[in-house]
């Protein structure tokens, strides 16, 4: 009943590299402290708010997660799915530059089997890339922008009666003849308060209505580990020079001039939401300090009068004093910290728009954390930082040895260390002026990242060069600094003899296999060089299925193996179904 009409558009959110499966890649540790795999196959939360905005005005709407089932089934044919399907639109989320070679592959399958049905692209690098991306011949509309709830809806309203496309905002498109208009980016809204940001009603509720789970997780071991997210908001107000949400990359790409935020009320809608079908922990993402003192004043107290269970998990974008500890301490039962210092030098974390504070000002929240019970406090180095050296990334594994001997030597401090990787993101203010940040682009077009997601190592896949770390020095610094670490938590009793070893033997496999495939790649004749790529095909597939940090770490919090309610579950399906049924009488109604 509830899935009998055609679907108005379905939501493909496509693996970074579509022949992931069947391709000799090392993909690295380009996704060792993310929560997604290597094909990331995290769907941006946004899809679900746009397909919930258009659902509650009555039009029919399907996410398939491709790089999911890709990855769960070596069996599922994403070509026969896409060839089943025939919805009014298609479209393709290419939020994060990794999907531009994935993205295009589907785009390409939806018009060999589907010529004449539309393909729809948005997102923040179709967005920086849409008079490229337009010009496609298998894509007909780019809707830019971060709010693209309302575009959307008036696009797929428009194509729907066959009216004209002049007046829907954010919208770049093609007439007839092949001809590119780029209507205004006007649609910026000033705040997130609408109720289909986020939308886990809808995903709950397409689980019954298309009978399919497979479709809509959004990382491979999430009923493990189902985290969740509130979006507090869209836009930044610092302008860190690697980031393609940063200030000015907002400004640029997305005409966005302030960040809009979700208020409090709102937000703890969410969490209400959330906790009635998960134990799991809740990430709010962004810095509540960003949208002031009464914004986090007020969310806090509200949270407080919840007394929820689950771990609250937040993001501290500069140090924070011992008051806002002691405040997260007292509105959450649980809570957890992350923070991104990406170096242990002052100077450097100032060049790259960080927080220019001193180590001592780091440490005093640290220790504020740890006095106040934060449960867990991860902490992320990062390699390929402007003008950073191979001495500096070792110097940083030295300050994060410090860190942990000073304050965690009971393991409720995680520290990481990862590459900038794969991609220096479109719209940073590095990516814009390169050498003032010491870089050279290696990619500057779409078509250009396209192609490096071809090659056969994470080093040779990245779109910069560090003029202070050469590619080659990245990658083994990288692997060098992972192993000093390691090693250091191991001195520190924060990690057993036998996992030190298991760990620093995966790293040593994996360096020598990034050599090995180096060397294949220098061999001349193409025949030989493709024969001797592919017999190291199922060594970089073992190291690849591997993490040196373990999965658990970044989805995991809480004590509990199995984190949903399932009455909880059940109750919520019950009512949504109810819901379904409402939303089904509308769709037939604007079918009369």
């Amino acid at each position: 009943m509830f899935e009998s009409l055609r679907r108005d558009v379905i939501f493909l959110h496509a693996p970074s590299i579509y022949d992931f499966r069947k391709d000799t890649i090392l993909f690295g540790p380009i996704n060792d402290v993310i929560p997604s795999s290597s094909v990331f196959e995290m769907y941006p939360i946004g899809i679900t708010s746009i397909a919930e905005h258009l659902e509650k005005s009555g039009l029919n709407v399907q996410i398939i997660n491709m790089a999911y089932r890709m990855l769960k089934s070596p069996a599922y044919d994403p070509e026969k799915e896409i060839k089943k399907r025939h919805p009014r639109v298609w479209a393709i989320d290419l939020h994060w530059l990794p999907h531009v070679h994935g993205a295009l592959a589907l785009a390409a399958l939806i018009k060999k089997h589907h010529p004449d049905v539309p393909v729809l692209m948005g997102g923040l690098s179709s967005s920086y890339f849409h008079e490229e991306l337009i010009k496609n011949p298998d894509v007909d509309f780019v809707v830019r922008g971060d709010s693209t709830e309302g575009p959307v809806l008036e696009l797929l309203t428009r194509v729907r009666a066959g009216l004209p496309l002049e007046g829907v905002p954010n919208l770049t498109w093609k007439q007839k003849d092949g001809s590119v208009v780029v209507n205004p980016l006007t649609n910026v809204p000033d705040n997130l308060n609408a109720p289909t940001v986020p939308a886990y009603r809808y995903t709950m509720r397409s689980v019954f209505k298309y009978w399919n789970l497979s479709n809509i997780v959004p990382y491979l071991r999430w009923l493990e580990y189902p985290m969740t997210t509130i979006l507090t908001a869209r836009g930044c107000n610092i302008n860190c020079s690697i980031c393609g949400g940063s200030k000015q990359a907002y400004r640029q790409v997305c005409q966005r001039k302030k960040p809009a935020f979700r208020s409090p009320e709102r937000l703890i809608e969410d969490v209400r939401l959330i906790k009635r079908f998960s134990r799991a922990p809740i990430f709010v993402i962004h810095d509540l300090r960003m949208g002031g003192k009464e914004f986090a004043d007020r969310f806090l107290y509200l949270l407080k009068q919840e007394k929820i269970e689950n771990e609250m998990v937040f993001e501290l974008f500069y140090p924070a004093d011992e008051e806002f500890i002691s405040q997260l301490k007292d509105a959450a039962l649980h809570f957890s910290l992350e923070m991104t210092l990406e170096t242990h030098d002052p100077e450097l974390r100032k060049t790259n728009g960080k927080f220019a504070v001193s180590n001592e000002a780091i440490e005093a929240t640290i220790a504020a954390a740890m006095a106040n019970g934060c449960n867990r406090l991860d902490i992320f180095f990062m390699v390929g930082l402007p003008f950073q050296t191979t001495q500096s990334v070792m110097d940083s594994m030295d300050y994060a040895h410090k860190l942990l001997s000073d304050y965690g030597l009971d393991g409720r401090i995680k520290v990481y260390v990862a590459p900038l990787a794969p991609f220096l993101d479109p719209g940073s203010p590095a990516f814009e002026d390169p050498e003032k940040f010491g870089y050279k682009l290696r990619a500057h077009t779409l078509e250009e990242h396209r192609k490096l997601l071809t090659n056969s190592t994470w080093g040779q896949i990245l779109n910069y060069e560090s003029m202070s770390m050469p590619p080659q020095e990245l990658v083994n610094t990288t692997y060098e600094a992972t192993a000093k670490l390691v090693a250091s938590k191991n001195k520190l009793g924060l990690m057993s003899n036998e996992e030190a070893t298991e760990t620093t033997n995966l790293i040593i496999q994996a360096q020598y296999l990034n050599n090995k495939m180096e060397q294949a790649v220098l061999i001349k004749n193409k025949k030989e060089r493709s024969l001797a790529i592919a017999a190291l095909k199922n060594e970089a597939k073992d190291v690849n299925s591997k993490r040196v940090y373990a999965q658990t770490d970044f989805v995991s919090w809480g004590k509990q193996r199995f984190q949903l309610k399932p009455l909880g579950i059940i109750s919520l399906l019950f009512e949504l179904f109810f819901e379904e049924l409402s939303l089904a009488k509308l769709r037939y109604s604007k079918r009369r």
